[in-house]
């Protein structure tokens, strides 16, 4: 019977009774400001001086403004460009597939995609519903995949610190 708290034993009243009193010794102290600490490393047992985070500076570098051999247009996104595979300019990518549309022969139900890495694929849906089953039937390479187009070392610098 002693925990039914009628004889003096609340745990519940206890506990919130040292959260008082604890409340109350807070309040007490004088509100100075104290020299913040070093961190101290317990494993170790050495103090630690974090070093301060400088932010990297970006590329300074203008991007190169060139035209699309195929249009006549600048190339204002060369994220999204591919190289020309004759000149090794930039091409917009839009100017790419249209390019490769027209050489390349389609029949019903097959379409030209961008499949990465440089390439289209020519695919053909065996359910036009269905657009998550596809086949591949014929790959086409764009870009060398040995060889970068100097253009994109500028962009890449530009954008990649690390």
């Amino acid at each position: 019977m002693a925990e039914n708290g009628r004889d003096g034993y609340n745990r519940r009243r206890n506990k919130f009774k040292d959260r008082q009193q604890n409340k109350d010794k807070n309040m007490q102290k004088p509100q100075q400001k104290t020299a913040e600490k070093p961190r101290f490393d317990k494993q170790k047992g050495t103090l630690i001086d974090r070093p301060q985070w400088i932010p990297p500076k970006l590329g300074q570098n203008q991007l190169p403004r060139t035209e699309c051999p195929y249009c006549g247009k600048p190339v204002n996104d060369l994220s999204s460009a591919l190289t020309d595979p004759a000149s090794g300019a930039p091409v917009h990518f839009d100017c790419a597939l249209r390019r490769l549309a027209d050489r390349e022969p389609l029949q019903e139900g097959e379409s030209l995609t961008y499949i990465g890495g440089g390439r289209f694929g020519v695919i053909q849906f065996p359910n036009p519903q269905d657009t998550n089953h596809f086949v591949i039937k014929r790959i086409i390479q764009w870009e060398d995949k040995e060889k970068r187009a100097p253009w994109r070392r500028t962009v890449a610098d530009n954008f990649s610190i690390t």
